[in-house]
């Protein structure tokens, strides 16, 4: 019973704002400032918020750049650290365990930290304020090594000499018959990495400053600073429109994603 109360607690408070996002999102300005909260609204404004939120500020155009960004960010981190993590669980070479101490060390540490030189990085290479200043930090990711690592390692080294008898080169043996067997890792990996990425503010905020190329979590910002004032209605219908996706994607892959993470811990 504690433990269901203690459950219960905890998914109110995680779906709290949630619910009182979507709720002011069917108000009118109204009732969104009075002092009593009511769940659903006396006058329906559902419509308004929402095609305001759609055509006052360019909020397709922020879905469609995190699309792209998220997408790009994505395949980069499979193709980079799929081999990379078959490397340090399948093969024997010098240095392996001390590079995997380094992925370890990646971890522990927040992206705030190196803000700084990958801006300096970015700016030497003239690629602020483009697609290129959102994807290249976070093409490598520690977290995607050591959870591919992980699955890797608990495959049956015999597969992979059959593989190397039937003519398939290392690379082959990642991307035609690990990555595969990895399914419910990479859906995991894949989830965690377009959420991140979508609902990043922080780096955005420092390298983007065309409004075109904005992703959504720095499009809404500026649809409430330059748009919408304090008529939170739209901005409201315009959180609810962004997060839309994450959520469905994350309903349709709930069970890959436990089964990937589970893997991930206990292998």
């Amino acid at each position: 019973m504690a433990r269901h109360l203690l459950l219960l607690s905890s998914a109110a408070l995680l779906l709290g704002p949630l619910v009182w996002m979507v709720s002011l999102s069917l108000k009118p300005p109204g009732e969104i400032f009075r002092a009593s909260f009511t769940l659903l609204p006396e006058q329906w404004y559902a419509a308004e918020n929402y095609m305001r939120a759609l055509t006052v500020a360019p909020l397709p155009r922020f879905l469609s750049n995190g699309v792209i960004v998220c997408l790009t960010i994505l395949l980069c981190q499979i193709l980079i650290c799929a081999p990379i993590a078959y490397a340090l669980a399948k093969l024997q070479f010098r240095g392996r365990d001390a590079i995997f101490a380094l992925v370890l060390v990646g971890l522990l540490l927040p992206h705030q930290v190196l803000a700084l030189p990958l801006f300096v990085l970015c700016w030497k290479l003239g690629i602020l304020d483009s697609y290129a200043a959102l994807v290249l930090p976070f093409i490598v990711s520690p977290f995607g090594i050591f959870l591919f690592r992980q699955f890797f390692k608990s495959t049956s080294d015999d597969l992979m000499h059959a593989a190397r008898l039937d003519g398939y080169s290392e690379l082959g043996i990642v991307f035609q018959i690990m990555l595969p067997l990895a399914r419910p890792a990479l859906i995991a990996f894949s989830i965690l990495s377009i959420t991140s990425h979508w609902n990043d503010l922080f780096w955005p905020l420092i390298a983007i400053r065309t409004e075109e190329l904005m992703p959504p979590a720095l499009g809404v910002i500026t649809f409430r600073n330059e748009e919408a004032g304090s008529d939170y209605g739209p901005l409201m219908a315009g959180a609810a429109i962004i997060l839309a996706p994450l959520l469905i994607a994350f309903l349709a892959a709930q069970r890959w994603f436990v089964e990937g993470l589970m893997l991930g811990s206990t292998k």
